[in-house]
This record gives structure tokens, sequence and C-alpha cells, in this order.
């Protein structure tokens, strides 16, 4: 059983940074790669960021691209989000997941474990 735990989240102005982090459990972290998706009240869940297994390649929704930052350290079995120049609209609950399928990376389906979730709010 793999466990995922978000933290790092919190109430921030806008222009404010966070950094959330994602805390996994198991030996078999460092073969998967990692996801960050959010979602809104109201909204569907979406998809953020993803890391492959070895750090190598990095993806981003078009939203955070150059703001936000996604790495990972397999010797702490862990995931960041490094997160800038955060917007109003950058607010809702963060999850990170673990991918195990070839479907591409912003998909939720190609994930199977997911975290609890640590709320962002960025006021204006």
């Amino acid at each position: 059983q793999v466990q995922l735990v978000e933290s790092g989240g919190g109430l921030v102005q806008a222009g404010d940074s966070l950094r959330l982090s994602c805390a996994a459990s198991g030996r078999t972290f460092s073969f998967y790669s990692m996801g960050w998706f959010r979602q809104a009240p109201g909204k569907e869940r979406e998809f953020v960021a993803a890391i492959r297994w070895n750090g190598g390649s990095t993806y981003y929704a078009n939203s955070v691209k150059g703001r936000f930052t996604i790495s990972r350290d397999n010797a702490k079995n862990a995931v960041y989000l490094q997160m800038n120049s955060l917007k109003p609209e950058d607010t809702a609950v963060y999850y990170c997941a673990r991918r195990t399928t070839g479907l591409p990376v912003s998909l939720t389906n190609g994930y199977d474990y997911w975290g609890q979730g640590t709320q962002v709010t960025v006021s204006s």
C-alpha cells in the first residue's frame, strides 16, 4: 500500500510563494513518475505538473509554466512543487499522485495513488 501525504499549503497573498511537499511511503517511489493536480470548488481536477522517475523530464500546465517548478528527491521519497507569483486563480486543493500508465501526464486516470490534498488559498 502506498501513502502520499501533502503538506505546505496555506493562505497567502497574490504574488507570494509557497512550496508544497508530498511524502511517499514504500520502497518503489523512485520507480514512478509523479504528478501534481489541483481542484478548485465547483471545477474538475486539473493537471498542474509532472516529473519523470529520475527527474529528467518535467511537464507543466500552460497556466503555471514559468511560475511553478516541480522537483523530487528520491532519497527522501518526496516530490515538491515550488509555486511563485501566485495568483487568486491558483486557489485550490492541491494533490500529488503516482503515475502508473503511459497515458498523457495530464490525465487523472493515468495515476493510481493520490494524497488527501492540501489547501492553497491566494487572496487578491
